[in-house]
């Protein structure tokens, strides 16, 4: 499934989008499509952190001026799938993902996605492991209750 996935989204997603076909994923809840935006051309020897702005400003105004396309093709996907579409894009080495389904950590790590963000947790033993990793990790709250 999959893959009819991907295909369909490949097929669904407009050329002008991307450049090359949406990288697609999904899990039992979300599918998540990603795609690589041309990389800004800027002056040889630009600083890291402007050449870095100007990658996120590419994905924000990628995000405003696809809004209502994006909402379109999720709604169709969500029916034709029966799962939420998140979407995401690539400029360069910047990566923004927005629209996500807002779930409890111990039920996204299985995307792939969480587990290149926080290959830690996704190695943890158990779903209530990897809820701690990421309570004690990511906020850096001492109060969360570590799993028995």
């Amino acid at each position: 499934m999959s893959e009819d996935i991907g295909a369909w989204f490949a097929g669904r997603v407009p050329k002008t989008w991307f450049a090359g076909p949406p990288e697609v994923t999904s899990d039992s809840e979300e599918i998540l499509v990603v795609g690589e935006l041309p990389d800004v051309e800027l002056a040889a020897g630009t600083a890291p952190e402007a050449r870095e702005a100007a990658r996120v400003a590419r994905i924000d105004r990628f995000r405003e001026e696809s809004r209502l396309d994006r909402v379109k093709i999720a709604r169709e996907a969500e029916r034709r799938f029966r799962r939420k579409v998140a979407w995401g894009a690539r400029c360069g080495d910047e990566t923004r993902v927005f629209t996500t389904l807002s779930l409890p950590v111990m039920t996204r790590l299985p995307t792939p996605w969480w587990r290149e963000a926080w290959p830690e947790a996704a190695a943890t033993p158990s779903p209530g492991a990897s809820a701690w990793w990421a309570c004690t990790n990511l906020t850096g709250s001492k109060g969360c209750a570590r799993p028995s």
